[in-house]
């Protein structure tokens, strides 16, 4: 029963629906600054979020979540 659940809350999590933000590096640059897309969220009915990253990624200074649609 709990394993059904489980599927369940990550179905629920992720769904058909598409992505509420995108989850996003700053580069550093001499111009203006540079955002990188490395991943998706999805925020869940009860505020928290649900992050899903691009591949395999090393992120040592933190991401920001934009919502999906923001030009940074």
């Amino acid at each position: 029963m709990r394993n059904q659940n489980q599927q369940g809350d990550r179905a629920g999590q992720q769904g058909s629906r598409q992505p509420t933000h995108d989850v996003k590096l700053r580069r550093p640059s001499n111009e203006k600054p540079i955002y990188e897309r490395i991943g998706a969220g999805w925020q869940r009915e009860d505020g928290t979020f649900y992050v899903r990253l691009h591949g395999t990624q090393i992120v040592s200074e933190g991401f920001y979540l934009y919502p999906v649609g923001d030009d940074r």
